[in-house]
């Protein structure tokens, strides 16, 4: 049971569009596609090679189905269906392009480190079936698309009214901040490490720019961008009450939330910050003092 338990919350969250009058049918199309690409993509070449680095593939482009699959069910204003699906379609392309060029360049023949940090864990966990670990790893991923990561977009998409909400005005301005934020933050990581190779200077760390203020501002800010969702999907979850039971309405509120926390959860402790940091404390001489002296995550000016 120790293996399949952390399942358990996102068969939930995806049982709970089944159980709705709005999304039964995107709720189970969406499942047992998000489903398929998984076994596809990720289940299979992950047992065949014992590495899950592939999850880097499957997950974005579970976030583009999402988008494709609002765009063609939905029934909302056609204007923020657009919107919406768009919003999804380019996030998750822009990420899986990039898994597929890595895959193309033969960086998935070795696993990434914050899959082997999770390897670590499940040890200290007393997993020992690591086949199995990774395998409820990558459906654990596939169902948090089927359900709550995909939550906002089909709330959102069924608001019929032409009139935007200023909660609405609010989430597109976070989400495009985020994502401008988000890109700005890899380009000047990029240029750093181009100009370190330049210099022949290996194992630096990057403190320029947006990187001064966070140890990790692209997670900061692709955690905002879910943020801006969730903030654009008020006023179409308040719409939602005259459709639902108060019951469904509520968890579908609290399932928004979750979106939100999820990825907190992932960028900070999962599989982001605190992974990525402790092979940089190893790799890397300076970062403990890049650590004494910066956020871990929320941007803020330097520590004394």
């Amino acid at each position: 049971m120790k293996y399949f338990s952390p399942l358990l919350l996102f068969i939930a969250g995806w049982f709970l569009l089944l159980t709705t009058d709005s999304f039964v049918e995107i709720g189970l199309v969406n499942g047992l596609l998000q489903l398929l690409l998984f076994t596809l993509v990720v289940c299979i070449p992950t047992w065949r090679t014992g590495r899950m680095s592939y999850v880097d593939i499957g997950w974005p482009w579970g976030l583009t189905l999402i988008g494709v699959l609002t765009w063609h069910y939905s029934e909302g204003d056609s204007m923020r269906v657009a919107v919406v699906s768009m919003a999804y379609i380019f996030a998750g392309s822009r990420m899986g392009f990039g898994a597929l060029k890595m895959w193309k360049m033969g960086y998935l023949k070795t696993e990434f480190p914050r899959y082997e940090y999770q390897k670590r864990r499940w040890q200290k966990a007393g997993k020992t079936n690591t086949v199995l670990a990774m395998q409820v790893e990558a459906i654990l991923q596939g169902l948090a698309n089927a359900s709550f990561l995909a939550i906002p977009a089909f709330v959102i998409a069924t608001n019929p009214n032409k009139g935007i909400s200023i909660f609405e005005i609010i989430g597109i301005a976070v989400w495009c901040g985020a994502f401008i934020m988000e890109s700005i933050a890899d380009m000047q990581k990029l240029a750093f490490l181009r100009k370190m190779k330049q210099l022949g200077e290996k194992n630096k760390v990057c403190n320029v720019g947006l990187w001064k203020y966070s140890r990790h501002p692209n997670y900061f800010a692709e955690w905002m961008v879910w943020n801006g969702l969730v903030i654009a999907a008020i006023p179409s979850w308040l719409l939602l009450y005259q459709q639902e039971s108060i019951v469904i309405w509520g968890l579908l509120g609290v399932g928004c939330l979750l979106a939100s926390r999820m990825m907190y959860t992932t960028l900070v402790y999962y599989t982001g910050a605190v992974p990525s940091e402790y092979y940089s404390v190893q790799k890397r001489p300076e970062y403990k003092q890049y650590q004494l002296n910066t956020n871990i995550f929320f941007p803020g000016p330097n520590k004394k």
